[in-house]
């Protein structure tokens, strides 16, 4: 997981979240994953798979979606990253960092199912007023 702390103007500031970022034009979703992990932690993925898409909408009038994978082969060393402090986190002790509440609703779904999902989580500022799973 990655402690947003080191960026200015960050939404995500003082949150857990795991890492990621946007496409680069004509990337694939796994071409994205690969090298936004790469990027941002130093490690090359060797197995993930895709798990679900999130539809994110913010205040009504802004809406993000998000390809959301789960990895279980890798080499390499964790580097250090500049959006924030990286560190492994046992999915049991997720609850006890600072996390968006629509985070623990699909994290909750990557601990206790195996199939695919999409999941739609709707905010107003900071707060989650809806979650909608298909």
């Amino acid at each position: 997981m990655l402690n947003r702390n080191k960026k200015e103007n960050d939404i995500n500031e003082g949150k857990w979240i795991g890492v990621g970022g946007h496409f680069e034009e004509g990337e694939t979703p796994n071409e994205c994953i690969k090298r936004e992990v790469l990027e941002e932690t130093g490690l090359t993925l060797t197995s993930f798979r895709l798990r679900g898409i999130l539809t994110f909408v913010q205040n009504k009038n802004f809406t993000e979606y998000i390809w959301l994978y789960t990895a279980d082969g890798y080499k390499g060393q964790i580097k250090e990253c500049n959006e924030g402090d990286l560190r492994w986190i046992d999915i049991e002790d997720l609850e006890s960092v600072n996390l968006w509440e629509g985070d623990k609703v699909f994290l909750k779904l990557l601990k206790d199912r195996e199939d695919f999902f999409s999941l739609k989580l709707e905010y107003e500022g900071d707060k989650l007023i809806n979650t909608v799973l298909e």
